[in-house]
């Protein structure tokens, strides 16, 4: 004698309804990405790192050396990837998908795009952020890339959460500083990502210099034990670079990413 099948309550069904396009969301992302060799996320604990000013140097790096690279701005409320770079020209909309902006040899996605003026705060709870964040990662079209660099928004909330669970990631880039506050927080953003089963490539230690001292995130390597993939001195080339990454203007600075994206090569053939 068959059982007769229970209908699930509207709470169950709701529950259901959920899971499906989770999945639906998370397959779509993934056809959408299936150009991108690989999809590094730059991250911190704390804000005021110089996260995207990693990230943004990093990719221009990488474009400056041949690869192709997209770069994908996820910090919704407060973007600033498209002023680092410069970038003013609206990415275009043609049948249903964004085609990136480009400049320096970076494609570009940001909500600063979108913005009435750069001044304007963007006020959005929880599920309008994760939202927006769905709809970029299905609707751009990112074409063949060597890397897409993402760069998140600090902590462990809402925004990187949601890049976290529906981007397939092929590990994290920790930004810290010398400051023990800046270390706190980048370890636990680190345990987080591990909590996610998602591999950390490395740390890169911000800020080193005089001023805030050095060896923080070199310790901070050695003791979660993941690589440490360099040092970024505090220096005053970053402030003579108007609108433009500071790899292409000081000698300097792009012999310390040179160093950063070497390392990072070689994290990403260990995966």
């Amino acid at each position: 004698m068959t059982t007769p099948q229970r209908t699930p309550t509207p709470q169950e069904q709701a529950r259901l309804d959920n899971i499906k396009k989770a999945w639906q969301e998370r397959r779509s992302i993934k056809q959408n990405l299936s150009k991108v060799k690989h999809k590094i996320a730059v991250y911190s604990g704390k804000g005021g790192v110089g996260k995207t000013t990693v990230a943004v140097n990093l990719a221009t790096y990488l474009a400056s050396r041949g690869d192709k690279v997209g770069l994908f701005d996820t910090d919704i409320d407060c973007p600033n990837v498209t002023k680092v770079l410069g970038l003013s020209e609206p990415p275009a909309h043609n049948n249903g998908k964004l085609t990136p902006s480009e400049r320096f040899g970076v494609k570009c996605i940001s909500m600063g795009f979108f913005q009435k003026s750069e001044e304007e705060a963007i006020i959005w709870r929880g599920p309008m952020i994760h939202n927006a964040i769905n709809q970029f990662l299905q609707m751009t079209d990112w074409g063949d890339l060597t890397h897409l660099i993402v760069d998140l928004p600090p902590g462990t909330s809402d925004a990187p959460l949601t890049v976290m669970q529906t981007l397939p990631l092929d590990g994290f880039v920790m930004v810290t500083t010398p400051q023990i506050l800046a270390n706190i927080d980048a370890k636990r953003s680190i345990n987080m990502v591990r909590k996610l089963n998602i591999k950390i490539l490395g740390i890169v230690e911000n800020y080193v210099g005089d001023i805030f001292g050095e060896g923080a995130g070199k310790s901070l390597a050695e003791e979660l034990d993941v690589p440490f993939l360099g040092s970024f001195e505090l220096r005053s080339d970053y402030r003579k670079s108007v609108n433009k990454p500071t790899v292409l203007t000081s000698a300097t600075v792009r012999n310390e990413y040179e160093k950063l994206a070497q390392n990072l090569d070689n994290s990403l053939q260990q995966l």
